[in-house]
Parts: structure tokens; sequence; C-alpha cells
């Protein structure tokens, strides 16, 4: 977790779980937009939105994450993930921080979440939030 230390995090909120993104990943917050479906696509993918003339895989970030329905979604955060742009649906954007090695523990110290899909546990003041491991997350849903 050491390489972890002083990373900058997106921290956000989908359905009832904080959560937070590298922020070298992440390229944009839009405001949400209709998708385009995909049929045979994975369930978590809404469709394809149109970000400035380019086609982008949309997925509800609560599907992801393991819950059976959208929360809600009001904001999308465009993210780079193996050199492809994604959007991935939140409920809400809450800050922008740096993490401090002593602000990480083990990915296993948070229940209810898919340690594979989590590459750190960290504290902003009192609340907890998952640091995603973005690619384990969206890899096997976009190469459906």
């Amino acid at each position: 977790m050491r390489d972890l230390a002083g990373v900058r995090v997106l921290v956000f909120r989908v359905a009832d779980r904080l959560c937070g993104a590298d922020v070298r990943a992440v390229r944009e917050i839009l405001p949400r937009q209709v998708a385009t479906r995909v049929p045979g696509a994975d369930g978590a993918v809404a469709g394809l939105i149109n970000v400035r003339g380019r086609l982008v895989p949309l997925v509800e970030g609560s599907r992801a994450l393991g819950h059976s329905t959208d929360g809600g979604a009001r904001t999308i955060v465009l993210l780079e993930v193996r050199e492809q742009m994604v959007g991935f649906t939140v409920d809400e954007v809450i800050d922008l921080v740096s993490v401090a090695d002593d602000d990480l523990s083990d990915r296993d110290d948070l229940p209810g979440v898919d340690p594979r899909l989590v590459r750190a546990v960290a504290r902003r003041g009192d609340d907890t939030f998952v640091l995603l491991d973005l690619e384990a997350l969206l890899t096997p849903i976009l190469s459906v």
C-alpha cells in the first residue's frame, strides 16, 4: 500500500458506498446524459454516450459494484482505463483528497465489498471509503 501514499483521490458516492478513484485516471466530470443501449452488453453497461464526437461506454456504477439498481446517479466520471475512455455513473462527487500512508488500511478491512475490486480502504475525516481498482472493476465488464 505504500505505492498509494500521497495519491490524490476523487471521492464519490455510489448508492450507499463512498468510493474513490486515483485522480490520474479521471479525465472529466460530466452531468448525466442519456445513453444509447448496446445489445448484448454486460448488464452494468448503460450504453454509449457521445463525448465531443467520441462514443464512450457508460457503466452504471451501482450495478458494477453489485447493487441491483441505479441509485439515481446524477453525474458521470469520465475515466481512462487501459487507454480506453469509460463513463462511470456516480450519485455524487464529494471531494478531491490526498491520501496519507496512515489513512490507508488493507482492502479486506471493509465488509460487503469484493476485495478484488479494491486497492485499499482509506479514511477521510470520520468517513471510510474504498479506493477502487478501476482495471479490476471495469475490464471484465467492458470485455464482454
